[in-house]
């Protein structure tokens, strides 16, 4: 969770986070830290602060409604309901940072997930080819988009919205006007129905903490060599100790058994489509954050006449953004045929792009440019699986989960306009 609190962008030399105290390289203690982020929520930088608030109210809540919520079963479902959604709302991210749109990214899945059942049931392709035939083809959609947009010149809005409505006829021509294909791949299949063992569970996650405790040691002493303000180590601590006790939590839980029948079948252990997302998490982030390609997309964001000025090549960045962004939502129609068994008409389609936009919005993504990050995506899936789950349990109709989920979206963006003018008036 500190983590998730951490500057939305890379620091940079004279910026807030990097200044220098009595013109020496020193690090800041914990209390001007907690000063300096209390100083940037003042001013309009939420960051994802609304939707870890969020995020644990609504945990609270149905807890308190529902204790079932907390079970181990549900915990598991909540981390696999929401993945092909979080995957596809990443790649939105990217393009949502530039000030653009992408309305066919949930189909851009669907095509993608069509191309994967073919190849697999119809032609007896191996996982792997199917896979990376699904990838490639969301690769050439991002390309044609992003052509259409950066080169022709044409609103991201209307090339999206011909696109999201070219690929659902195509989806149905690939499933021959409604057809549902069977996916029968062992290794596709368990994507999302699947789970690590215990051990390799707890393997993992000494891995990921050691390999970001190693990191974040680093930063600290390439900041410190260069003659920037380093985070106290107090601070680095914590992040590390959040994450190891966060971490530690949430594998014991899901290696607890979740089967109502172990004879028949037992079920423990951290679903397999975890890690996925989050190596693409780690890969997002490490791109927007710790790269030349990030820093231009966040200029480009913020103001894409400066960046053209400053010598960045503003079309290929956008070209590049709608290029992940498909890429991405490739991967989450392969998560979503894998939850499903299947591929369907409706696969990629129904909610699925309102959902996934919803979870980048909600997360701390500006629909205006120039700020969020991978993680908002994952923060904002995760309130939209609660809150899908949550009202599930409870017993409410669909029409009524749209309705808050919908509420919660437009509170998300009310929230961005005015920290956005609180920010321009400071």
């Amino acid at each position: 969770m500190t983590a998730a609190l951490a500057p939305e962008k890379p620091d940079l030399p004279g910026s807030p986070g990097t200044s220098k105290k009595n013109g020496a390289a020193g690090s800041a203690s914990l209390r001007s830290v907690a000063r300096n982020y209390a100083e940037r929520v003042r001013g309009g930088e939420l960051g994802a602060l609304p939707a870890v608030l969020g995020l644990i109210v609504l945990c609270l809540f149905f807890a308190a409604l529902r204790p079932v919520f907390l079970s181990e079963l549900n915990f598991a479902n909540l981390l696999t309901q929401g993945a092909g959604s979080i995957a596809i709302a990443m790649g939105l991210v990217f393009v949502l940072l530039l000030g653009e749109i992408d309305l066919s990214a949930g189909y851009a899945s669907g095509v993608c997930a069509a191309v994967l059942a073919i190849l697999l049931t119809d032609h007896g392709w191996p996982w792997y080819g199917a896979a990376g035939a699904a990838i490639l083809t969301g690769t050439v959609i991002g390309l044609l988009l992003g052509l259409l947009v950066a080169k022709v010149g044409i609103p991201s809005f209307v090339v999206t919205l011909a696109a999201f409505l070219g690929f659902q006829g195509i989806v149905l021509m690939l499933l021959k006007e409604g057809t549902n294909i069977s996916i029968r791949d062992e290794t596709i299949l368990a994507v999302a129905n699947n789970n690590l063992s215990p051990v390799l569970g707890w393997v993992l996650l000494a891995v990921s903490v050691g390999a970001y405790a190693a990191i974040q040691l680093r930063q600290n002493r390439n900041r410190r060599q260069r003659g920037l303000a380093t985070a106290p180590l107090t601070l680095l601590a914590v992040r590390i100790g959040g994450l190891a006790v966060l971490g530690a939590i949430a594998v014991h839980l899901l290696n607890q058994e979740r089967s109502r029948n172990v004879i028949v079948d037992s079920l423990k252990g951290v679903p397999i489509v975890v890690p996925v997302i989050a190596v693409l998490l780690v890969a997002g982030t490490f791109l927007l954050q710790r790269t030349s390609f990030g820093l231009h997309i966040y200029a480009v964001g913020g103001n894409a006449e400066a960046a053209r000025r400053a010598g960045i090549n503003v079309a290929a960045i956008r070209i590049s953004a709608f290029v992940i962004c498909s890429s991405l939502a490739a991967v989450g129609g392969i998560i979503a045929a894998s939850r499903g068994n299947s591929v369907d008409p409706n696969t990629g389609g129904s909610n699925v792009l309102l959902l996934a936009v919803g979870a980048a919005v909600i997360g701390g993504t500006s629909l205006f440019g120039g700020r969020g990050r991978v993680v908002d995506a994952v923060l904002g899936g995760m309130v939209v699986a609660v809150i899908q789950n949550g009202m599930g349990l409870m017993g409410y109709s669909s029409g009524v989960k749209y309705a808050v989920t919908g509420s919660v979206l437009l509170v998300a963006a009310g929230v961005d306009a005015l920290s956005r003018r609180r920010a321009v008036q400071r």
